[in-house]
């Protein structure tokens, strides 16, 4: 139940990458009832490109505990999206560390049975990405990349999307799915 009878709403993190986050932000601005959750490298990032994010909360990693996580216990999520997300982050989420507001919110949801949607940056052995100020650079993710990002398909509740196309339907069938069980 959420609190206080709250409307659910749409749990999104940032993570420190640049891959597609504009797309990514473009996405978010055409959502209703989005939280957006930074860690400390997606606020850099932000700042970096200069991109600019339209939704109501935004909460920031500032507490060693991830404060905002407790939001989880009480029902206001019915869905969390990590797009985009870095090599980090999903390493870190594969192996079950929680040490930022990202992979705690990841393990919250998690815990909490909160379907989670995750746009892993590196999906395939050679990438072209934007850098800052709209460079486009070849990158090629590591094979220990490339595995955890199959590791992390095995997860309960997680659905792991390779490009914006994947990542706009994962959230559009959530979307319906929620308003299916609504009705």
């Amino acid at each position: 139940m959420a609190l206080k009878d709250e409307k659910q709403r749409l749990a999104w993190a940032l993570t420190g990458s640049g891959h597609f986050l504009k797309e990514s932000l473009e996405i978010i601005d055409r959502l209703p009832d989005v939280d957006l959750f930074l860690s400390k490298a997606a606020a850099e990032i932000l700042q970096q490109y200069g991109y600019k994010h339209n939704v109501g909360r935004v909460f920031q990693d500032k507490t060693a505990s991830a404060v905002p996580v407790e939001l989880f216990y009480h029902g206001v999520y019915h869905t969390v999206v990590i797009a985009p997300t870095s090599s980090n982050t999903v390493a870190k989420m594969v192996c079950g560390i929680s040490d930022n507001l990202v992979t705690n919110i990841f393990a919250q949801a998690g815990k909490c049975r909160v379907p989670t949607i995750v746009f892993a940056c590196d999906t395939e052995p050679e990438l072209e990405s934007e850098a800052p100020r709209e460079n486009v650079v070849k990158v090629y993710p590591r094979r220990i990349d490339l595995e955890n990002m199959q590791k992390l398909k095995a997860f309960e509740e997680t659905t792991v999307v390779a490009d914006m196309v994947e990542l706009e339907a994962a959230i559009q069938a959530r979307l319906a799915c929620l308003k299916t069980s609504s009705s």
